[in-house]
């Protein structure tokens, strides 16, 4: 996994590699790991696992198909689009720069 750090800034590089180690089961993989599994337990925890993935795309299918209908959107609640705070915007700070 690799990811470039733009500018010295190491905060958003790091958020940006703990979106992909989410992204990828990494953390999900980790805590399973911390202790040991017994292996029917890990067969029923993968057969489990594979039920619902079977679901989920025949959940999506059936949404693409026009048997059911599609959930409704959640409304966004804040007003930037979900950008964040903004601190990353071509729009220079102005803080710091009154103290004259």
């Amino acid at each position: 996994m690799q990811v470039f750090v733009r500018d010295n800034n190491v905060d958003q590089a790091l958020r940006v590699l703990k979106k992909k180690m989410q992204r990828e089961g990494v953390f999900r993989e980790m805590r399973r790991r911390r202790f040991y599994e017994k292996p029917s337990d890990k067969a029923s925890r993968e057969k489990t696992e594979a039920i619902r993935r079977r679901r989920k795309l025949a959940r999506k299918q059936a949404i693409r198909d026009g048997l059911i209908a599609a959930p409704a959107k959640k409304p966004a609640i804040r007003g930037d689009g979900g950008r964040g705070s903004g601190a990353n915007t071509a729009t220079p700070s102005l803080r710091g720069l009154a103290k004259s």
